[in-house]
């Protein structure tokens, strides 16, 4: 047998599904053969069955045996034949002819069922009862805990063997041949192995892994003599935890006064790391254990729990590990991973390498079931290092590796004492993580699931940054707490209390303690800048997805008072919660039908993907990513993909800002820079940013939250722009790809598209194949990239060649096509409006009204006022529950009032189908990327966008020869006496819109 036969390591995905093959073989009947008497004590008395499975339960143990009850030995063979039974229990009150029937009855038709005996004293002549099949013997004394400790016994020896082969599992030997000491030592060692074990496998992971973990706990073996203990020992020597002994026992078939002093003696010149433990009931023999040396416990003493509990604890590793000096004084201790990790850094020397001469680390560790590396760890020595340092930093680079390794994918608990900042995914909270929180902890599963793709970009780190989800618990307690509840109501009437009102309110709420208390902690160790997003319950949901309507709320989180910090953060989680009582997504709930007061919110707190600049913070790029392209172009296909990217934070593509949009699969197929007009006119001019300054130092142009929209001229050179901008060369009236020269920088990430820099569109294509597949169809991605300047010496160790963080993901709304539409040729002359690129699937005849921007009427300077009129015409029209027609120029719903008419979900709430169309002084492209247009197609609103080339076609005349309801000094409601006929077929994208028999 090798030093140590299991150290090949796993993934977390495949040592949990590991656990899940040991303790594969269970107690699960149990025939209990009593008399009647003792048969009623035992279940009115001692509460068996009640309190075993209350044991069970209490201990988060698999599901309990199950209790059948005999009271004569004729009834056995026949209960037998009925029915497998994975044990039997004897009380004693039998005669010496039931037991001689025993081993023709039971032990020679089920050879391998163990037969147990209850005593209510020590039995005298055991050897004759194990001739007649009894194989082991306990003292009753009504100790439901000794059952648990005996099918916990007898399923470590049917599993032991096959558990330490495939997972590593430790073995802990019992010597002792009394029954008595037995039955009083076995149920407080099994608890205390138990108890312990839950409080430290697997810290900080979920409740099911722990659940899993508790499989692979150490097994406990009972020899009752001496060559049993050696074969014991023999055996499964290089698992061996530790060794509990008697003094006296049989050897060599003779009771031998020293026994358990020879076998630990052997043991500890064997392997001088195993911790031992010499049992007596002669105060006398602490001596001799401490010439071995072991440890001692006195039979008889009335702290012999206490003891026992005090070696399992610190000597078998199930403890606190303490790190203590030459004169055995604690100089500091650790209760985690984590925690040994940030001592190790500290310690000096000398208590360093004790521990490691003493295999310290690797006991402690196997204790936690970390196996692997436990393994890695014990045959290390200082001589094969050149100094402690070396050493040190070795140990440093595994515990950190192993510590990332097991937390990937995998949504751990969140415990203020003692937390990793570096964990993946946390959670705060009992309650769901919202569908923002659900899409992220499942991004972080599938992203370690696909390990080709971290070696197909090596040096790149490809997952979501690190984020704490928080329940939506917190927000039920948050809107009890400060009854607020009231303010989610909404009946549509106009009279709700404005969106200004709503965060006062919220902002004077008192938070839940527990809550306070977890992100104090969560601040002590994260410094950096943070965004609080929110995940309520619909959000990212397969078919009625919300996306964008509730706030966001980013942090620099580097006030020099962490009092300061907090308060900022806090603030920022009760503007989130406000946001579930603003005006945009209560109208977005009165069109999905849903009760605002219905929606939960949970949180997302997510460190901000970046590099600081100068007083600025900001990624490379951000952008979002869908696996369909509903607007495709050339050779571009709809399942092609497409992809939105801004220079900066993301907030600019997902409010339909100026950005570059190209497919991942033609990167280099760019219709909106034909030339280098165009380039310089559609190239993204502005970028977002996040204020690192103090309070009191803002830039004029900073939100609330300290984003600031600056000119891209701006921007740092030392920043992303050196190497994703071009530069105007006016000499020669071209763009060249390089910053190294003087002129204009213009916005084409040419290095990234064409020269290959990093491979953005490699990744994108991949990664949304990775999640389409997952999600079981279309999908959208939120993403940023992080990336060093290239040729910088200095870079991320974790990721020298960049980060490509995702943020979000999504489905991307299923479009009704249930029926085919047809679109006649007929249709397509008469119609009032063609379109070859509209989103829907269907045939509507119920729109009888219009409401559209007037041409002669149209500022782009002024869009915010039309956005006003249009709010106001819309508030009138779904009072009376009619649907409408809504047309007019640039991009509806873009936060960018310079890119079209920037409406809210509040002022558009009753609409049936939008037409967008272009003035002569405001071309757009189409921004399917941002939140609104998500929230349209999952809405399955109509979008037409009417070009100004090819077929397309928009009837002014027609529509201004309509009979006017009311109007505006931008926009005019028309009303027609017969609906119009509105046709989209989503196969073709195509549409007509048709005027009723009357209108003409």
């Amino acid at each position: 047998m090798t030093e140590q036969p299991y150290c090949h390591r796993t993934g977390a995905e495949a040592r949990f599904a590991l656990y899940q093959e040991l303790m594969a073989r269970k107690v699960r009947t149990i025939l209990l053969l009593s008399t009647p008497y003792d048969a009623w004590v035992m279940e009115e008395d001692c509460k068996l069955s009640e309190r075993l499975v209350s044991e069970y339960r209490g201990l988060n143990l698999s599901q309990p045996p199950r209790l059948t009850w005999v009271s004569s030995f004729d009834e056995v063979p026949r209960v037998l034949e009925e029915q497998s039974f994975d044990m039997l229990i004897l009380m004693s009150n039998f005669g010496p002819e039931d037991l001689r029937a025993l081993r023709a009855s039971v032990k020679a038709p089920h050879p391998n069922m163990p037969v147990v005996m209850l005593t209510h004293q020590a039995a005298e002549d055991t050897e004759t009862l194990r001739s007649m099949g009894v194989d082991r013997f306990f003292v009753w004394t009504g100790n439901a805990d000794l059952l648990l400790a005996i099918v916990k016994l007898a399923e470590d020896g049917l599993n032991v063997e096959r558990d330490t082969e495939t997972a590593g599992v430790r073995v802990i030997i019992l010597v002792e041949d009394s029954p008595v000491f037995i039955s009083s030592l076995l149920p407080i060692l099994y608890r205390e192995l138990v108890l312990q074990a839950q409080q430290v496998i697997h810290e900080g992971l979920n409740q099911e892994h722990r659940l899993l973990a508790m499989r692979a706990r150490p097994k406990i073996l009972v020899a009752e003599n001496f060559e049993q203990a050696m074969e014991y020992f023999e055996r499964y020597q290089h698992y061996v935890l530790g060794v509990i002994s008697d003094v006296r026992f049989p050897r060599g078939g003779v009771q031998t006064e020293e026994a358990g002093v020879a076998l630990l003696r052997g043991i500890r010149g064997r392997r001088g790391d195993i911790p031992l433990l010499l049992t007596s009931s002669e105060s006398a023999n602490g001596a001799k254990a401490r010439d071995i040396p072991a440890f001692f416990v006195d039979k008889n003493s009335p702290m012999l729990l206490a003891e026992v509990r005090r070696f399992v604890a610190e000597q078998l590793g199930f403890g606190d590990f303490v790190f203590r000096d030459a004169q055995g004084g604690e100089i500091g201790r650790a209760s985690s991973m984590h925690g040994v990790e940030k001592m190790l850094r500290t310690i000096p020397d000398d208590v360093f390498l004790a521990h490691c001469d003493r295999n310290d680390f690797s006991r402690w560790f196997f204790a936690r079931n970390e196996f692997e590396l436990a393994c890695v760890m014990r045959p290390l020595s200082h001589n094969d290092f050149a100094s402690p340092l070396m050493l040190r930093d070795y140990l440093l680079t595994l515990i950190r590796d192993r510590i990332r390794a097991r937390q990937r994918g995998v949504v751990v608990t969140f415990h203020a004492g003692d937390f990793d900042p570096e964990t993946d995914f946390l959670k705060m909270g009992k309650g769901s993580l919202g569908g923002k929180g659900r899409g992220l902890a499942y991004l972080f599963r599938l992203m370690a699931r696909h390990e080709w793709l971290h070696a197909k970009y090596p040096g790149i780190l490809i997952a979501p940054p690190r984020t704490v989800a928080v329940g939506t618990d917190a927000y039920d307690a948050f809107m009890r707490i400060n009854n607020l509840k009231y303010l989610a109501k909404a009946d549509g009437s106009g009279t709700e209390v404005t969106d200004e009102e709503v965060a006062r309110q919220f902002l004077a709420g008192k938070m839940p303690g527990w809550l306070e208390h977890h992100l104090r902690a969560y601040l002590r160790e994260v410094r950096g800048p943070l965004t609080v997003r929110s995940s309520s319950l619909l959000e990212d949901a397969q078919f009625q997805a919300y996306a964008g309507l509730y706030a966001t709320r980013m942090l620099p989180n580097n006030h020099p008072d962490p009092q300061e910090r907090l308060r900022q953060l806090l603030d920022a989680v009760r503007l989130v919660y406000a946001s579930t009582c603003c005006q945009a997504p209560k109208a977005f709930s009165r069109r999905v039908k849903l009760r605002p007061d219905e929606e939960k919110m949970g949180l997302v707190i997510q460190e901000v993907v970046g590099r600081q600049y100068g007083q600025h913070y900001y990624p490379a790029l951000s952008g979002v990513a869908q696996s369909h392209n509903y607007y495709p172009f050339g050779r571009m296909g709809t399942v092609d993909g497409v992809a939105t990217v801004a220079m900066g934070l993301g907030k600019l593509v997902m409010d339909g800002g100026t950005a570059l949009r190209f497919s991942p699969r033609h990167p280099q197929l760019l219709p909106q820079f034909a030339s280098a007009a165009d380039m310089m006119h559609n190239a993204q001019s502005r970028f977002y940013s996040l204020y690192m300054g103090q309070e009191g130092e803002d830039p004029p142009q900073a939100c609330a939250d300290r984003l600031v929209l600056r000119d891209v001229c701006d921007a740092e050179p030392a920043g992303p722009l050196s190497f994703l901008a071009s530069t105007y060369d006016p000499r020669e009236g071209v763009l060249r790809d390089t910053t190294d020269m003087p002129g204009a920088r213009v916005l084409l990430f040419s290095q990234l598209l064409r020269h290959g820099q990093f491979p953005l569109s490699g990744l994108i294509t991949d990664v949304l194949g990775v999640a389409e597949e997952a999600m079981g169809g279309a999908v959208e991605l939120e993403f940023c990239v992080d990336m060093p300047e290239p040729g910088a010496k200095e870079t991320d160790a974790r990721y020298p060649a960049g980060r490509f963080a995702l943020l979000q993901m999504r489905p991307m709304s299923a479009r009704a096509e249930v029926r085919r539409v047809v679109i006649t040729d007929e249709e397509r002359r008469v119609a009032v409006c063609r379109s070859a690129n509209a989103l829907g699937n269907s045939e509507r005849r119920d729109i009888r009204d219009i409401v559209f921007v007037r041409r002669e009427s149209f500022d782009v300077s002024r869009t915010q006022e039309m956005a006003r009129e249009i709010a106001a015409m819309n508030r009138a029209l779904v009072a009376e529950g009619r649907p409408y027609l809504l047309i007019g120029f640039g991009r509806w719903g873009s936060a960018d009032r310079w890119l079209g008419i920037p409406v809210g979900w509040q002022d558009i709430s009753g609409v049936a189908a939008m037409v967008e169309t272009a003035a002569e002084n405001l071309r757009v492209e189409p921004s399917q990327g941002s939140h609104f247009f998500h929230n349209l197609t999952t809405l399955g609103i109509h979008y037409i966008m009417v070009g100004q080339q090819g077929d397309d076609l928009l009837d002014w005349a027609w529509l201004e020869s309509l009979p006017v309801r009311e109007e505006g000094v931008f926009t005019r409601w028309v009303r027609l006496e017969e609906p119009v006929v509105l046709k989209v077929d989503g196969r073709s994208s195509q549409c007509v819109i048709l005027p009723g028999t009357d209108d003409r």
